[in-house]
């Protein structure tokens, strides 16, 4: 790749820095794409040994590159998303990475039709990591930052994601009991 081409590329995704999510850091701001895509991708990484029999380093470029269209589009919080906004998102990523030189043009056309199918193992798991961080994430923030369909949403946002793993399963579940303790402290209050 040449190197206009890669600073081309470089701006375009640094977008995610700049877009904010819906969700709130510990911090009391926003965080942003990028940081989503970060953190999914660490939890990629940390659980490896947990899935020996899948392709790690493909997760973990799925879960960079997911939400790469949101530098066109922003983000859009998941209850309020729809089939059209998600169509959209996908048909700029797709013309923008058509773009991009042979193989990584190549690379990330797979990649983003395989994690729309969501049949394999890797995209499955990218695809309950991405869900999972957002509950992580309601968790970290306070929650003076919720919004009131929340605090049903933290226990079923991801749970049909999940249903092919015993340690996401047993993850949820701590994260559940996090929430939980969250939502008891607030009302002790």
């Amino acid at each position: 790749m040449n190197t206009a081409t890669f600073l081309e590329i470089l701006t375009i995704a640094e977008k995610l820095k700049c877009n904010t999510r819906h969700s709130w850091t510990s911090s009391g701001r926003h965080e942003s794409v990028a940081e989503h895509s970060w953190r999914i991708a660490l939890m990629a990484l940390l659980m490896r040994d947990e899935f020996p029999d899948i392709d790690m380093d493909k997760v973990i470029r799925m879960c960079l590159i997911h939400d790469l269209g949101e530098a066109f589009t922003g983000d859009i919080p998941t209850f309020e998303k729809k089939e059209e906004d998600s169509e959209k998102e996908d048909k700029i990523f797709f013309n923008w990475i058509s773009t991009f030189p042979a193989p990584y043009r190549d690379e990330f056309t797979e990649l983003l039709k395989e994690m729309n199918e969501r049949k394999t193992d890797e995209a499955k798991l990218y695809k309950a990591l991405d869900n999972l961080e957002a509950v992580i994430q309601h968790n970290e923030a306070d929650i003076s930052t919720w919004i009131p369909l929340e605090y049903d949403l933290q226990f079923t946002y991801g749970a049909d994601k999940i249903e092919f793993s015993s340690y996401l399963k047993d993850l949820k579940k701590e994260i559940d009991k996090r929430t939980t303790e969250k939502i008891s402290q607030k009302s002790e209050a």
